[in-house]
């Protein structure tokens, strides 16, 4: 049988998938933000209503002065357990870290999750130019993995 149509050879058509890899791909954007005059109370009420264990502190100029997480917490309680006393209306700005780890929005993943790796931290404050655009957790990393697995790896 003869050959009706033909179209010459074929070329192997490869496919790039150029796959999110930024940690601004991965991060969250809708952030609950604390201020430092916050009671460790109201912040603690905000942790159970949010389902979260920690989040940025941020200054009236929305400049981010700390982090406060469900371990600060811990303090107050048990210094309120030692002291026998209930927990005080205290202010977050005594309990919060102030030595913050931050990330680039532009880094990419694979550099994020070795970063989280080093520092031991569950979540880090995105900054794009200086400025609070986000946060990433180690499980928004796991995520991106997951999506890149069968991609880029």
């Amino acid at each position: 049988m003869g050959i009706k149509s033909f179209q010459g050879a074929r070329e192997d058509q490869k496919k790039e998938y150029h796959a999110p890899i930024l940690v601004s791909d991965y991060m969250t954007r809708s952030l609950v933000i604390f201020k430092p005059e916050q009671s460790i109370l109201e912040v603690m009420e905000l942790f159970v209503k949010h389902k979260i264990s920690g989040g940025p502190v941020c200054d009236e100029k929305g400049g981010l002065v700390g982090i406060i997480s469900e371990a600060d917490c811990m303090k107050q309680i048990s210094e309120s357990r030692y002291f026998n006393m209930p927990i005080l209306d205290k202010s977050v700005e005594k309990f919060m870290s102030t030595k913050v780890e931050t990330i680039p929005s532009d880094m990419n993943i694979f550099d994020a999750a070795s970063q989280f790796y080093n520092s031991h931290r569950r979540r880090l404050p995105v900054l794009d130019h200086g400025k609070l655009v986000g946060q990433i957790s180690r499980k928004d990393v796991v995520i991106a993995a997951l999506k890149l697995n069968s991609h880029n790896y």
